[in-house]
């Protein structure tokens, strides 16, 4: 399954909306994403959402869709 992880790209600061970026990564469940991005990046998660369906179609369809690789 293919999940959009939305994140900052820093601990130390406070979440801004306007600074929220996202990346997706394809996995089991939403517990080994959430691993995989905390062991392998220093990003403050804020949500990890599966895509499926139309959802996931919509997201293909963008440009920067891509499926980041740990």
């Amino acid at each position: 399954m293919i999940y959009k992880v939305y994140y900052q790209e820093t601990k130390v600061r406070n979440p801004k909306r306007e600074d929220t970026k996202s990346l997706y990564v394809e996995a089991d469940n939403d517990v080994i994403v959430r691993q995989l991005v905390e062991e392998n990046t220093p990003y403050n998660i804020e949500y990890v959402q599966a895509l499926e369906g139309n959802h996931l179609a919509y997201e293909q369809e963008h440009a920067d869709f891509s499926i980041t690789e740990f």
